[in-house]
């Protein structure tokens, strides 16, 4: 035992790897260690501010529980969340592109009807969405369940709302013979993270906003293909080119067009005005 340098304290840590068994494992511990030691070395981290950062770590943790996930919401401010998508989901420049999950989805949606809507408390302004669901070649996918949710018309997921139904804005739609959807939404209004915790103390800090631009969330699966997580996003959105969460892609970006005809609306189970949306899911093959 004697005293090591700052250089020797890092060569150590990286030495009690060594009789890690999992290479994966062993290689993601290997460049954690060095990466970390190297920004403290950079920003010649104070004690102060190590203890800060714990404290911060530790108010995020407190924070999560089965209705909020405020370890998303840090990686998704920061950006991780777009870069661990970007890397596991390249595409061909054809298939739909993805974006982040976000920290709102909740399985057990109830599977519902062609056509059918998903807002059980039938506030917010109607949306029919409509389109097929693809494989890269231009084949209608027939069965593709479409996992859809979205934040009603004040920016509020259901498991943030006690006002809300349990489930609203939930659902879970299968295309028809030729992969065609059709699903009753509401338009999505942009809206604020939860910002009353540690995310939006640092959001502060760093002078950002904490909004997203309106958007809808998809998850698209079929056998033989990948699945797709994305969002459709809202038009002329104020929040586009700042989103929070860095999740916007220009692909996904479709105009919301506003249809007042009383007879079309009665077609689809609502009252005009109503919002229709069109739009492709494409997926890659397995």
């Amino acid at each position: 035992m004697h005293d090591e340098s700052e250089a020797q304290i890092t060569a150590n840590a990286l030495r009690s790897l060594e009789n890690v068994q999992n290479p994966r494992l062993k290689r993601i511990m290997t460049s954690l260690i060095t990466h970390l030691h190297a920004f403290v070395r950079d920003v010649e981290l104070t004690e102060a501010e190590w203890f800060q950062g714990i404290q911060f770590l530790t108010r995020t943790g407190q924070m999560c529980d089965d209705r909020r996930q405020e370890f998303i919401l840090l990686s998704d401010t920061l950006g991780v969340s777009m870069l661990v998508d970007a890397i596991n989901h390249r595409t061909n420049g054809v298939a739909t592109a993805s974006t982040v999950l976000g920290p709102f989805y909740r399985e057990g949606a109830a599977e519902l009807p062609y056509g059918a809507s998903i807002s059980k408390d039938g506030r917010g302004e109607p949306a029919v969405l409509t389109g097929r669901v693809l494989s890269t070649d231009g084949t209608p996918i027939a069965g593709a369940v479409l996992d859809v949710w979205e934040a009603n018309e004040q920016g509020l997921y259901e498991q943030q709302d006690p006002n809300q139904p349990e489930m609203n804005l939930r659902g879970r739609f299968r295309t028809d013979e030729e992969g065609r959807y059709k699903i009753v939404a509401i338009k999505p209004v942009s809206y604020s993270i939860p910002d009353d915790g540690p995310v939006g103390q640092m959001l502060r800090a760093l002078g950002r906003h904490p909004y997203r631009p309106a958007h809808i969330h998809f998850i698209v699966s079929a056998p033989g293909h990948r699945s797709l997580v994305t969002h459709l996003f809202v038009e002329g959105d104020p929040y586009l080119e700042s989103d929070v969460v860095f999740g916007t892609k220009e692909s996904l970006v479709v105009p919301f067009v506003l249809n007042e005809s009383a007879e079309e609306a009665a077609q689809h189970g609502i009252k005009a005005p109503f919002w229709t949306v069109h739009y492709d899911f494409v997926l890659m093959p397995a």
